[in-house]
């Protein structure tokens, strides 16, 4: 890749306080009923603890996944018995509304490295011949788990028909590795094809259906 190509990290990852309350109720009908007080099942495990069934309150949780992080923020979780630091896992939605049906949540501490999937953002503008196909829209990184990026730029400025932006190029924040195949192609630059090409490619397609209906009928 080209030396003025850059790849650079966003600020590191947002961190909110969020109260969080025991949660006595199981099952489907359990779930339907916290649900309807506002608040989201939830699943607190890791670091070889018994896992505690909470419940956070709903309209915090939107507020804290609305960053630039999406669900990547660290949760410091208020328990009635002290605070714990925990990162989204699996993160349920209703399909049609968007709400959160149910959130898996993973004990982690400052300092400890964790693997997340972290955004791909691209910017900047590619040659004007080019077609950009951005192959991967997140990537995974094993990092401190108090210091995930938002998110990582991929600066496509100038790039040229044939040019590929790999994994192993991504520019990484300090003490961050990369968990995925360094050879994977994140972004993609294609040669942009002209209205004549395209119909040209049409009619040559259409030609030889053409020819191929005819020496089937004749035969």
């Amino acid at each position: 890749m080209e030396s003025h190509v850059l790849e650079r990290m966003s600020a590191a990852m947002s961190e909110v306080r969020i109260a969080a309350e025991p949660r006595t109720e199981f099952g489907k009908g359990g779930a339907r009923r916290t649900r309807r007080a506002g608040k989201v099942p939830a699943v607190l495990y890791g670091h070889g603890k018994p896992p505690r069934h909470i419940a956070l309150p709903a309209h915090d949780l939107l507020h804290a996944f609305k960053t630039d992080a999406g669900t990547n923020v660290l949760l410091t979780l208020e328990l009635a018995d002290g605070t714990e630091l925990a990162l989204a896992k699996d993160v349920q939605r209703h399909p049609i509304k968007g709400s959160f049906e149910h959130i898996d949540l993973v004990l982690v501490n400052r300092g400890e490295k964790v693997v997340a999937d972290i955004p791909v953002q691209v910017v900047g503008e590619p040659h004007p011949d080019t077609l950009v196909d951005q192959q991967v829209t997140s990537i995974a990184l094993r990092a401190d788990a108090s210091r995930l990026p938002n998110a990582i730029e991929v600066d496509i400025t100038g790039l040229e028909p044939g040019t590929a932006v790999l994994a192993r190029q991504l520019a990484l924040p300090e003490g961050a590795e990369l968990d995925a195949d360094p050879d994977l192609a994140v972004v993609q630059c294609l040669a942009k094809r002209t209205v004549a090409q395209q119909d040209a490619e049409l009619g040559e397609t259409t030609e030889a259906t053409e020819e191929a209906g005819a020496a089937s009928a004749s035969a």
